[in-house]
């Protein structure tokens, strides 16, 4: 018998909480970084679960995170693939143990869900990017000094020492590219630098990243597709550029910032969003 408070027994936990209310399983899901969780809001036939309501889901605590489950289809999109969006992630600077920051991605993972698309608000660093941009996320450098993976190794979610190198799927970034010019949008691709904040980054470190060859930084993403690929998942990564990075940008850097230029991209985001989870459902079967 299973002990209760291993990390496969929550997310059983959690999963028949989940199930209890929508059975349908998934066949992508999305994380949706600061300011981006009303994408969620687009999603039809859907069922909104609070993560209060989730055993063992951690509360959001920052601003432009709603902290809600909602299980979906794709508005306008025929035989639209059934969508995960969990709208809002909890951080490593709030405190949690990393396993903690991973298990929402885990349980999307556990949920069915074999294509996890990774969202997040980020700060340009390179030329690349300018504020309102959005950009595929090809390789990260995680910068948090600490690994979900640390710590006694569940073999039932995934092996000891699992490879890395080919975290963000080319094939599936091939397709997004595709799928985003459908939509007149080019989407650039990126190394995105994982730092554990919560403070913003020194113009010293912007130019330790830029040098180390990040063209984005944040606090967060890079635990969450270490993790969905420990267990198989084929992972999709997508900033939003909120900001101009530390010594970049000739003001100083605030998460209302970060929010304003989030809810000015809103509408391209989730037309993009929209078009390359419909692509990546089509695909999910054999994923």
């Amino acid at each position: 018998m299973e002990a209760p408070n291993t990390l496969s027994a929550r997310l059983a936990r959690a999963t028949s909480a989940i199930r209890s209310r929508d059975a349908r399983v998934p066949d992508i899901a999305v994380v949706l970084g600061s300011g981006l969780s009303p994408f969620a809001s687009t999603l039809e036939n859907a069922t909104t679960i609070e993560f209060p309501d989730i055993p063992h889901m951690p509360v959001v605590t920052v601003p432009g995170h709603a902290g809600k489950l909602v299980l979906g289809t794709l508005p306008g999109v025929p035989n639209s693939p059934v969508v995960a969006a969990l709208a809002g992630r909890v951080h490593l600077y709030e405190g949690h143990a990393m396993d903690t920051v991973v298990f929402a991605s885990r349980l999307l993972v556990t949920l069915g869900a074999k294509v996890l698309l990774l969202t997040n608000a980020a700060g340009a660093i390179s030329p690349i990017a300018r504020p309102g941009d959005l950009v595929l996320i090809s390789d990260h450098l995680n910068l948090q000094g600490q690994n979900p993976l640390i710590g006694p190794n569940d073999s039932a979610l995934g092996p000891r020492f699992p490879d890395m190198s080919n975290v963000y799927d080319r094939e599936l970034r091939a397709r997004a590219t595709v799928a985003a010019q459908r939509v007149d949008c080019e989407l650039r691709e990126g190394v995105y630098a994982a730092l554990s904040g919560p403070s913003y980054e020194t113009p010293a470190e912007i130019r330790m990243l830029r040098a180390m060859g990040a063209d984005l930084v944040g606090m967060s993403t890079v635990p969450e597709a270490i993790a969905a690929r420990h267990m198989g998942a084929k992972v999709l990564g997508i900033s939003c550029a909120t900001n101009l990075a530390a010594g970049v940008s000739a003001h100083e850097l605030s998460h209302d910032e970060v929010e304003q230029t989030a809810k000015k991209t809103r509408d391209k985001f989730v037309r993009i969003v929209t078009e390359i989870l419909a692509d990546l459902g089509r695909a999910a079967p054999s994923a």
